[in-house]
């Protein structure tokens, strides 16, 4: 807890970083939580149902821990120059049980905008979330450039738009060394649809590793078929010390690692009627493990029986096979009653009561590793859910 507070007080000279008399008013504040306290069937220990890897585990009725994020910034306009300072500190506890608290200062950063020579591009120096591109459904961000660097964006290239930045370490400071990440983006290529760009360049800072390149070519499509919502598609390939995300990646010492990743998700909000799907397929091939194939389809849905009350269900499937083993396999179901300020479906924030009940092979539960579940098959849990963002 004392390290909560410490991080909190890191805060508060970056809030008064630009402070003048002139800015008084323009302070901001956010943040993002949740938590699941539930139970499993028969007293087992909690246990939330997934397989290892970016979009194979379904989070409705799913999600072990308590998590929070908040953030506090301030802007000002300085001789024509408008500047942004933003800090965030974060906490999580496993299993909901608030022991452990692990926290950190997981964003701390200043931006720019308005200069002479350039006075549409934005520049940015410190430790920040950057060109993200996620699934809710899965919790997965399958493009995701956060970590420790600068960088500048916005810069008009003919009908789009450039960045670049350079990174010293990924976000975590688990994978330190360097990163160069260049996007070109906004790049209208249909009615309401737009292509995105990014390259990157990658080598970790530990013996043995090899630097790397990866290519994310995205789609985003806005009023997809007229339902109110959208479609996003990624293409991405990378390897070796690069990451399918954009960011660094960790393969097995000494290995060559070419992997590659095709993944769309639709959503949509047709009056009381909303929700997201994901299909995806994944293949990295190592010259140590071999060839691993992933895939993942599922969706959520949600209709509002009321302005404050929704049902909401969802449905997933996972895969994955190592080229050395089974396959492995896993479906997860969750039916949700809930009570939300709004029908829409991504309106927070949403209290739920849920029951889970997932199936897997002995495959997946050697992958997943839930040992309270040892020698079954399958898992039923139940219990209430809070997700906030605000």
């Amino acid at each position: 807890m004392n390290r909560i507070k410490h991080l909190a007080v890191a805060c508060f000279p970056l809030a008064g970083l630009l402070a003048t008399p002139q800015a008084a008013q323009a302070f901001d504040y956010g943040g993002y939580l949740r938590a699941s306290p539930a139970a499993e069937e028969n007293d087992k220990s909690r246990a939330c149902y997934g397989l290892d890897g970016p979009g194979l585990k379904y989070r409705l009725g799913n999600e072990c821990d308590l998590y929070g994020e908040f953030f506090v910034s301030h802007g000002v306009e300085l001789g024509g120059v408008s500047y942004k300072a933003l800090a965030m500190v974060n906490a999580a506890s496993p299993l909901t049980n608030m022991t452990p608290i692990e926290s950190d200062l997981n964003q701390f950063y200043v931006e720019a905008k308005g200069f002479g020579f350039a006075p549409e591009a934005t520049f940015w120096v410190g430790k920040r979330f950057y060109g993200r591109a996620d699934v809710h459904i899965v919790d997965t961000k399958f493009t995701v450039l956060d970590g420790l660097g600068a960088g500048v964006g916005d810069i008009a290239a003919g009908p789009g738009k450039l960045a670049f930045s350079y990174f010293k370490e990924d976000l975590d400071g688990r994978l330190k060394g360097d990163r160069v990440n260049a996007e070109f983006y906004d790049l209208p290529v249909n009615p309401g649809g737009r292509l995105r760009f990014v390259a990157s360049l990658a080598k970790a800072d530990a013996a043995g590793s090899k630097g790397g390149a990866g290519l994310t070519v995205e789609h985003s499509q806005g009023d997809f078929q007229g339902e109110g919502g959208g479609n996003r598609v990624w293409l991405q390939y990378a390897e070796n010390g690069a990451g399918l995300d954009g960011n660094f990646a960790a393969p097995p010492l000494g290995a060559d690692v070419k992997s590659w990743r095709l993944a769309e998700s639709y959503h949509w909000q047709k009056g009381a009627f909303g929700g997201q799907a994901l299909a995806m397929l994944q293949q990295d091939r190592s010259s140590v493990t071999g060839t691993t194939r992933s895939a993942s389809v599922g969706g959520r849905v949600s209709y509002a029986l009321t302005q404050h009350f929704k049902l909401v269900g969802e449905v997933g499937h996972s895969r994955k096979k190592p080229e050395h083993g089974d396959t492995a396999r896993l479906t997860k179901v969750t039916f949700a009653p809930t009570l939300s300020t709004g029908p829409g479906f991504m309106t927070r924030p949403e209290l739920r009561l849920f029951v889970t009940k997932a199936k897997w092979n002995k495959a997946a539960g050697n992958v997943t590793g839930l040992e309270a579940f040892e020698g079954d098959t399958s898992g039923t849990s139940y219990g209430v859910q809070l997700e906030h963002w605000f």
